[in-house]
C-alpha cells in the first residue's frame, strides 16, 4: 500500500498524465502474479521500452523476459547474455555507439550498464497506483521540464546537493532502470530514439528513475515543498500591469484624456 499511496500522491502532486511504472527484478518467474500478461504470449516479440509505454499509456501489468525482448540494450543491462570484451557480439555492439573513436567505443561499450549475467530472469512491470508487488524501482515520466524541477527540488532538499546527471542521446532505459539498480541512486534520462519511434514517447518527456530505498526521501522533500509553497501548482505565471509602452502611446492617451504611462524605450 505505500507504495501505492505514494504513487497517487506522486501523480496528484506532479499533475501526471502517465502512469508511473512499478518496475520488479524477476530472478524467478515463478513469482509472477496470475495477473500478469505475460509479453510473449500476448504481444510476440516487443522491446523494453515499448513494455514501458504499455503500462504508462494503457495501464498494463505484464512480463517481459529475453524470450519477449526484441531490442540488444536490454539484453545486455539485464543480463540476459554473456556481452563482455571477449565475446562476439561485443565489437558488433561497440562499434555502433555512435562514437568516432574506436577504442573509445569500446571502453564505453564495456562501462554499460550491466546487471549480473544470469542474476535476473525478467523485469515484471505495472502502474504503481495499482501494482501487487514491491517493485525495485519507480520511473516517472515527466511531461514537462517544471515537473522535473520539482522533483530535483525535493531531491536538492534532502541531499543538500545538484543531483548528478550523465545524459545519452540513446538507452534510456538502460541509464535509468539499470542505472538506478546499480547505483540505489536518482537517474535521469531523454527518451531515445526508439522510444520515440516505437513507443510513442512524446517530445516534451523527460524519465526520472526513483530506486525504491529513496522514496521515502522524495516524499518528504516534496511535503517540504508543500509546506512552503514551493511545489508544482505554487508557480504561475504573473502578468505586470502598468507596463512600458512605445512613446506614442502617451501622445494619443493625453488627447483622448487618459493616463500617461512609462516610455518603454527608457526601460529597455
Amino acid at each position: 500500500m505505500y507504495v501505492i499511496d505514494a504513487a497517487k500522491r506522486l501523480t496528484s502532486f506532479l499533475d501526471l498524465t502517465l502512469n508511473i511504472q512499478a518496475v520488479k527484478f524477476i530472478e524467478d518467474p515463478a513469482d509472477v502474479p496470475e495477473s500478469a500478461l505475460i509479453a510473449r504470449e500476448a504481444f510476440g516479440h516487443l522491446s523494453l521500452c515499448q513494455a514501458f509505454a504499455l503500462v504508462k499509456r494503457q495501464g498494463k501489468t505484464l512480463y517481459t523476459d529475453k524470450s519477449s525482448e526484441w531490442c540488444w540494450a536490454p539484453v545486455v543491462g539485464l543480463g540476459y547474455a554473456e556481452t563482455g570484451p571477449e565475446t562476439d557480439c561485443f565489437l558488433e555492439i561497440s562499434r555502433r555507439m555512435g562514437i568516432q573513436d574506436t577504442e573509445k567505443a569500446d571502453r564505453f561499450f564495456e562501462d554499460f550498464p550491466r546487471l549480473p549475467v544470469g542474476k535476473y530472469q525478467g523485469v515484471l512491470l505495472a502502474p504503481a497506483k495499482s501494482a501487487e508487488f514491491e517493485p525495485d524501482v519507480l520511473l516517472i515520466n515527466c511531461n514537462n521540464n517544471f515537473q522535473l524541477r520539482t522533483l530535483l527540488a525535493a531531491i536538492k532538499y534532502k541531499t543538500g546537493k545538484r543531483l548528478e546527471v550523465h545524459l545519452d542521446p540513446v538507452d534510456s532505459c538502460m541509464y535509468t532502470l539499470v542505472d538506478a539498480m546499480i547505483k540505489k541512486d536518482y537517474t535521469v534520462a531523454i527518451p531515445d530514439p526508439g522510444e520515440q519511434e516505437r513507443a510513442l514517447s512524446d517530445r516534451n518527456e523527460m524519465i526520472m528513475a526513483v530506486p525504491i530505498e529513496k522514496l521515502p526521501d522524495l516524499l518528504e522533500g516534496l511535503d517540504y515543498l508543500e509546506k512552503w509553497h514551493m511545489a508544482y501548482h505554487d508557480f504561475h505565471a504573473e502578468m505586470m500591469f502598468d507596463f512600458a509602452r512605445p512613446p506614442f502611446y502617451n501622445t494619443v492617451f493625453e488627447s483622448w484624456g487618459m493616463g500617461q504611462g512609462k516610455d518603454w524605450t527608457s526601460h529597455q
